[in-house]
């Protein structure tokens, strides 16, 4: 047997998510599924993150265990000429048989896409939340410089987290860029609880809107719940940009 590690691009548009479900199309099962036509039996694919549906991925990691003896990059050629043209198979790697894309994952970089403007180009529409009326960039960033370092994210936290075992995460990485209307968050922690970055994403843009002060970020960080929290954001502007190993 030998471990494969694979790094996938996606468009989640029109999945349900990264995983396989009873309906609908997931990446994790078309992935298997291709997987398993060259295996000649049946695989389980493990993903580094579950991305939720109309979340999209630039750099998702997964692993599988396989015994077929293919070079990785015959493998890497037979997969995408077997999956659709919304995912990509990047990179197929060898790996240790230790390795486990979501329990060997050190880091993850999401980032959140926000066109601020007043009209929002329809080719963009899948991969933006478009907001009409200005924020405040500033107050945003000093609102997001409060998540780095580790706290609780439990006020973050969305129903549906119950596998998780704590709410307590580390932040190495959370600041804001405009780049002519296009506003862009990046994140980078030690892992992220169900629609936390989503959650994260949609109480800054409260601050910058001026429903609430860059100091509420600290107080939900110490204690607050979900209710008190801001919405969440909409999946299609969120993307996985990369998964970090050892």
């Amino acid at each position: 047997m030998r471990t494969l590690k694979l790094t996938l691009s996606y468009d989640g548009t029109r999945f349900v998510g990264w995983q396989r479900q009873n309906e609908g199309e997931s990446v994790q099962g078309l992935l298997e599924d291709a997987v398993a036509r060259l295996e000649g039996a049946p695989v389980t694919v493990q993903g580094a993150g579950r991305t939720d549906a109309g979340v999209h991925a630039i750099g998702q990691a997964a692993s599988v265990r396989v015994t077929c003896l293919h070079d990785t990059t015959t493998l890497a050629r037979a997969l995408n000429a077997q999956l659709p043209r919304d995912i990509r198979v990047v990179a197929v790697e060898d790996r240790d048989e230790r390795f486990h894309a979501r329990f060997s994952a050190r880091a993850k970089t999401y980032r959140y896409q926000i066109r601020n403007a007043a009209i929002a180009s329809p080719f963009e529409r899948a991969y933006v939340w478009h907001l009409q009326e200005p924020l405040a960039l500033d107050a945003m960033n000093s609102a997001a410089a409060l998540l780095v370092g580790t706290h609780d994210f439990a006020a973050f936290r969305s129903a549906g987290s119950g596998d998780v075992a704590g709410t307590v995460r580390t932040i190495s990485q959370s600041s804001w860029r405009d780049t002519t209307g296009l506003l862009t968050y990046e994140i980078t922690g030690d892992g992220f609880l169900r629609h936390m970055v989503r959650a994260i994403v949609g109480t800054l843009v409260e601050v910058g809107r001026g429903w609430r002060e860059p100091a509420d970020i600290a107080a939900l960080l110490r204690g607050g719940t979900r209710a008190q929290a801001g919405a969440t954001a909409p999946p299609q502007g969120l993307f996985l940009v990369s998964v970090d190993y050892d």
